[in-house]
């Protein structure tokens, strides 16, 4: 029989791909814990849990049995007009870690949707209201997926360029940092007084597709109470930081400040099943109670609470609360701050940051977010045995919690390996 690549080539169209330069896809056959194997037998480590969503490994027994039983139970029902009990369990599990203001669920069935319910709640709120607004605010380089709201929210030109001309009206502000806050702010404020502002849509803390970079906290906090101050709805995407990456279950909850709206995914099922979700307070929920019909919320999703998503999200998040995912946690913080301290000073080390889970290094060479140079780390780290992708000079990792001292310690040898020849 042919190689999955070969017999890929001839129908598949794969995401972020330029077809005519790119070397073949690896036939991945089989994955468990940290590992992924290809159909020659090679074994890879998951560095970054394959974008940051296989948190507790691949092929996790918890979260299967969990799926495997509700199917026998509940497949599949639509949730218009109907409810089911993984559904009702899981708001009620979300609703003991999510930040106390947050009250409602709204299921989708990725991130780029949930980013997407979210703006449309933005903007339907204040239409109720009979306040229209046609104005977000958003960080410059940030990522909120590739449907045409969440596009329009993002800001890295090689995702957007050809679509500029079809997106919503969206100003960006620099990320907050410790000597540029008063600036910001004063953007900010002129922003405000020259536009009808719905919502702020911002990364917390770590912007994920722009490279790993992270702003402050206080920062982030003065931004959301600046924009509620004036009536404009806030929306956190932890799409990537939630579930425990960044040292907290939410980066949020490192924040004084709460968002009105919040954006989950990815960790969510840890890749087991797609499902989102858009949570919000009580007050944008009470926005939409009308005896007017047309004032609810017109938005759906064929798949929304999918009974076996949302069963592999419960499971999710009762390991999120063990104590054995907690202790490997502290250990790879533990792993990456020494890391980072070994290779701080390297001739080829522009900048290293470390925060929960996550690793991020700046290598000091010019390379292109997809160019030939990025290919060739890509390529390297790979004939390694690790899975890692670079976002253009920035090599990061962001493994599954249950990866092993032993293969955290091949990952970081992998990158002072590059580290010498790049």
């Amino acid at each position: 029989m042919m190689e999955l690549s070969e017999r890929d080539k001839n129908h598949l169209w794969h995401p972020l791909t330029q077809h005519q330069t790119a070397k073949p896809p690896i036939g991945v056959v089989k994955a468990k814990g940290a590992l992924l194997w290809d159909e020659d037998g090679n074994e890879y480590i998951d560095g970054i849990a394959s974008w940051y969503t296989t948190m507790y490994g691949h092929a996790n027994e918890h979260i299967i049995a969990a799926v495997s039983e509700q199917m026998r139970q509940l497949d599949f029902v639509m949730f218009s007009g109907f409810t089911h009990e993984p559904a009702v369990k899981l708001s009620e599990r979300l609703m003991e870690i999510l930040p106390a203001n947050q009250q409602k669920i709204f299921f989708n069935d990725n991130g780029s949707t949930a980013v997407e319910a979210a703006l449309k709640m933005a903007f339907q709120y204040h239409h109720n209201a009979g306040d229209k607004r046609d104005t977000l605010i958003a960080f410059k380089e940030g990522f909120h997926g590739d449907t045409f709201g969440a596009m329009s929210a993002s800001g890295i030109a090689s995702y957007n360029a050809p679509f500029e001309d079809f997106l919503l009206k969206v100003i960006r502000i620099p990320t907050p940092q410790k000597d540029n806050l008063e600036a910001v702010i004063l953007q900010l404020e002129n922003i405000i007084a020259e536009n009808n502002v719905a919502a702020f849509i911002f990364e917390p803390l770590v912007q994920g597709a722009a490279g790993m970079k992270f702003h402050t906290a206080e920062g982030l906090a003065a931004i959301i109470k600046k924009c509620q101050e004036n009536g404009i709805l806030c929306i956190a995407d932890e799409i990537m930081t939630g579930f425990g990456k960044t040292g907290a279950n939410f980066a949020c909850d490192q924040l004084e400040q709460k968002p009105d709206i919040m954006c989950l995914s990815k960790a969510l099922t840890a890749g087991m099943f797609p499902l989102s979700i858009t949570s919000c307070t009580q007050a944008i929920f009470d926005r939409f109670l009308s005896e007017d019909v047309h004032k609810g919320f017109f938005h759906a999703h064929t798949f929304s609470a999918h009974p076996l998503g949302c069963a592999a999200a419960i499971a999710g998040i009762e390991l999120l609360q063990s104590a054995e995912i907690s202790e490997q946690q502290k250990n790879i913080e533990k792993s990456h701050a020494a890391f980072a301290q070994k290779i701080r000073n390297h001739s080829k080390v522009a900048e290293v940051r470390h925060k929960g889970v996550i690793l991020a290094i700046d290598f000091n060479v010019k390379m292109e977010r997809y160019g030939t140079l990025r290919d060739q780390l890509y390529q390297f780290f790979m004939e390694r045995g690790v899975a890692l992708r670079p976002l253009g000079n920035t090599v990061y990792i962001l493994p599954p919690y249950v990866i092993s001292e032993e293969q955290l310690q091949k990952v970081y040898d992998s990158i002072e390996g590059a580290l010498a020849i790049v």
